[in-house]
């Protein structure tokens, strides 16, 4: 048989309640509520409404189904929960014992922020390794397409052609091509090191493409082989 149903004098069950979901965190949203929407109370102001609400005679639960609690309880409770709004800024007290609201702290807005401001830091992080990537691959694809071509070449070029011809030389990577028009006149000055080159396209525009430029448009150009 369920106990509730015994027609017995109130047990002291409900205390473990009390002291965990129902405790002081309970009291201290009630509290934080009723001041939030009064904007100016005080202290007995907001224990009376409380009292009202949950202290009923002789019962563990009000209609809403919540424990209630003796009227010395719920004061102590209010008092401990209006300590702790206090000390987290929540709420404030004037020289005339009055009750402030003053809001709940903005640091957690500011959290979310910060959140939402990293989340999109990280995804132009992870697009942008995942363009290198990409043309990490095409990098890739375009030696492989080379190796293949060199190979062919080989195996198709005559026997009699000499491996020390000027069409045979090798082009060493990396490398870099300087692509300017046609009708450009350029003036190259290497020092006698050859450390450095001077290039002087006289105002005709002009583009440096490296290695990688040329050999993933080589491939293109075969169609990918």
């Amino acid at each position: 048989q369920n106990p509730s149903q015994h027609d017995t004098k109130p047990s002291a069950a409900p205390a473990p309640q009390e002291k965990g979901s129902k405790g002081l965190r309970h009291f201290s949203l009630k509290v934080c509520e009723k001041v939030e929407k009064k904007g100016r109370t005080t202290y007995n102001e907001v224990a009376d409404e409380l009292v009202l609400e949950f202290a009923t005679p002789d019962a563990h639960a009000n209609a809403n189904g919540e424990p209630v609690y003796d009227e010395k309880n719920i004061r102590r409770r209010v008092y401990d929960a209006l300590n702790v709004l206090m000390a987290m800024d929540i709420i404030s007290k004037d020289k005339k014992k009055e009750i402030l609201w003053k809001g709940l702290p903005s640091a957690s807005q500011g959290e979310i922020e910060h959140l939402r401001s990293e989340k999109i830091r990280a995804a132009s992080r992870i697009e942008k390794k995942k363009q290198y990537l990409k043309e990490l691959e095409e990098q890739l694809e375009a030696r492989r397409a080379l190796i293949a071509r060199n190979a062919a070449s080989h195996e198709l070029r005559p026997q009699n052609v000499n491996a020390d011809d000027p069409a045979s030389r090798i082009v060493a990577l990396p490398f870099l091509l300087i692509q300017t028009a046609r009708h450009a006149t350029v003036d190259i000055e290497i020092s006698q090191d050859a450390q450095l080159v001077n290039v002087d396209f006289n105002g005709t525009q002009f583009s440096i493409r490296d290695d990688n430029y040329v050999l993933r448009n080589l491939s293109h150009a075969n169609g990918g082989n």
